[in-house]
Formats: C-alpha cells, sequence, structure tokens
C-alpha cells in the first residue's frame, strides 16, 4: 500500500441547483463554500487530514490520508429552506494515487480513492449514498447494499481507475439518485 494518497474535492464547485419555485423552472446555485465543511465527530477518527487550499482559481479541500489512520468525515448540511428545493448536485474531485485493488464489491477489498456521501433522513429510517472513486471496480455497479428498518445504504462506483491527477466533473439528479 501507498505511504499516503491525495485526494482533492473542489468544493467552492461542489453546489446544489435548488428550485427557486416549483411555478418558476430556473433554478439557483447554493454553493458549498470550502470553509463551511466541518469535521463530523462522532464518524471520524481522532486526526483530521483535511486543509483548505486557498487557490485562487478554485479554492478546494485536499485530503492526505495516511495509512492506517482513521477515516475523517466531512459533512456540510444543507440549510432547512434549500432542502427540499434541491434538485442537482455537482462537485469536481481528483485523486493523486489509487489503493492497490481497492474494489468496493469485493469483500475485503472495499478501499476507495474518494468517496462522496448523500445522507437523506425520513421519518423513520436514514438513507445513505455513498459515491466512490474506485481503483478497479466495474463503473455504474452498486456494491455494499444494507437494509434495515432504521437504514438504507448503498455504495456507488462513480468513477474507476485512471487517469489520476486530472479534475473531474461530477453531477447528479437528487430525487433520480434517491429513486434508485
Amino acid at each position: 500500500m501507498s505511504a499516503s494518497r491525495l485526494l482533492s474535492i473542489a468544493t467552492a464547485l461542489f453546489s446544489i441547483a435548488c428550485a427557486q419555485a416549483e411555478a418558476e423552472p430556473s433554478a439557483k446555485d447554493l454553493h458549498l463554500g470550502v470553509k463551511k465543511w466541518q469535521i463530523l465527530e462522532r464518524e471520524s477518527g481522532p486526526v483530521d487530514y483535511y486543509e483548505v487550499v486557498a487557490d485562487p482559481q478554485m479554492p478546494f479541500i485536499r485530503a492526505h490520508y495516511k495509512p492506517p489512520t482513521e477515516t475523517a468525515v466531512l459533512g456540510y448540511q444543507i440549510p432547512d429552506g434549500d432542502r427540499q428545493r434541491a434538485r442537482l448536485l455537482h462537485w469536481k474531485w481528483r485523486v493523486h494515487n489509487l489503493p492497490p485493488g481497492g474494489d468496493e464489491c469485493v469483500e475485503g477489498k472495499g478501499d476507495s480513492a474518494a468517496g462522496v456521501y448523500l445522507v437523506w433522513k425520513g421519518s423513520m429510517r436514514v438513507y445513505t449514498l455513498k459515491y466512490v472513486w474506485s481503483t478497479v471496480g466495474q463503473k455504474g455497479a452498486v456494491c455494499d447494499r444494507k437494509r434495515s428498518a432504521f437504514v438504507a445504504r448503498d455504495k456507488i462506483i462513480l468513477e474507476s481507475g485512471p487517469p489520476i491527477g486530472d479534475w473531474k466533473d461530477e453531477e447528479l439528479d437528487l430525487k433520480a439518485e434517491f429513486r434508485r
């Protein structure tokens, strides 16, 4: 395994398109600025390996993971007024290293270079979709499904393998992803 992994997420471009009103088809973008992201202590180990990079062209968050450090998770809660109107999620990300043999659909090899979670809370159940950048997994595969009365969780391989070091754009239709 490599000594460290670098991940950059351009959260200046991590945005949610929100419909302004049901009768009005236009949208506004809610930009989730890099400084608004916070460590989720209940989901994270004791080491915060994220840093904000104030690049003038595109500020971003960089993760510099060093095995065997426990996972650190950043979060951003969409304001109540925008949550119901959110339609599209857009972000850019890049990786510099891929975990050797990482394949989220193979038990014991579920190590990804990067992950982005979407979490919805229903009346009784918490729904979690984790989008990952895999080393060798099949792009588009849905893995590691978990279901209970209180949890519904899927892992989706959004990117797989090289090229590394290049920014990749992602955009998700939130309602379609939730239905799927």
